[in-house]
């Protein structure tokens, strides 16, 4: 692998994703995307006693299904990047503690999945032969971190975002035909000095767009190159922000780009 322009990574021999898997609750169980599930669960809690339990539960039995789908044992399995969006990683490292692998825990709030996929794409170039890369996020247990317990029935601004219920992971490979990860660029930390939590899409949407146009200029491309361009938690008015910010900057992404929540509220 080699470092081009001022923060891209380009892989020579690429990483492939074996395979990959995902369990989700009840809300994203009637939304757009619903036939492209592994599993979905009737209720919050699927038999636990916390919300907290249940999250744990999500990325253990996402593991074990994304493993059994690609059709490998875990011993083939070098090593296990996961995160969640509680403190110290608690659904992963609880969810994942009898998986019995290495494990390297991941905190990038919306972005963990896309982390996790890069720092086990740095791995598979150099020594790993296969790795595991998960995440997983509750609706409750992130809003009762994050903002208010859902028990105090506080009122939701149209700004705030929906937290996933549910888990995502995925397979790397040394061997495989693909789809290929050829490119990461890793983004910069940009506060613009947003405050409000209920208002994440506004705090997240320059540090997106920065990582976007770096990447335009690290590899020479166009947003026409892509047949999508993709974010995931900015919301509707974080949607329009990023929009904006690149529109100023010479790159017109209207065309093919969405946004994961701005599309579905």
């Amino acid at each position: 692998m080699k470092k081009i322009g001022k923060q891209t990574i380009k892989f020579d021999n690429p990483p492939t994703i074996l395979e990959c898997s995902s369990i989700v609750g009840p809300k994203e169980a009637n939304g757009p995307l619903a036939k492209y599930f592994d599993q979905t669960l009737e209720d919050e809690f699927w038999g636990e006693k916390s919300w907290e339990k249940a999250e744990s539960k999500i990325i253990k039995e996402n593991a074990n299904m994304v493993i059994s789908k690609a059709g490998i044992s875990s011993q083939d399995i070098d090593l296990v990047f996961a995160g969640d969006l509680l403190n110290q990683c608690i659904s992963s490292s609880f969810g994942l503690r009898d998986i019995n692998l290495p494990f390297f825990g991941v905190f990038g709030a919306c972005s963990t999945f896309v982390e996790s996929l890069s720092l086990g794409s740095i791995c598979i170039e150099s020594f790993a032969k296969n790795v595991l890369c998960a995440t997983s996020s509750h609706f409750c247990s992130a809003e009762k971190q994050f903002r208010f317990p859902l028990e105090l029935g506080n009122q939701r601004p149209p700004s705030s975002q929906w937290t996933v219920t549910g888990s995502g992971a995925a397979i790397l490979s040394k061997e495989g035909i693909g789809p290929y990860i050829t490119h990461i660029t890793p983004g910069k930390i940009v506060d613009m000095g947003i405050k409000d939590a209920n208002n994440m899409g506004a705090a997240m949407s320059p540090a997106f767009s920065d990582t976007l146009i770096t990447h335009f200029k690290d590899t020479g491309r166009n947003p026409s190159y892509y047949d999508a361009i993709i974010s995931g938690d900015l919301g509707y008015i974080g949607k329009d922000i990023a929009i904006d910010i690149l529109k100023s900057n010479g790159y017109n992404i209207k065309a093919n780009y969405n946004d994961c929540r701005g599309s579905y509220f």
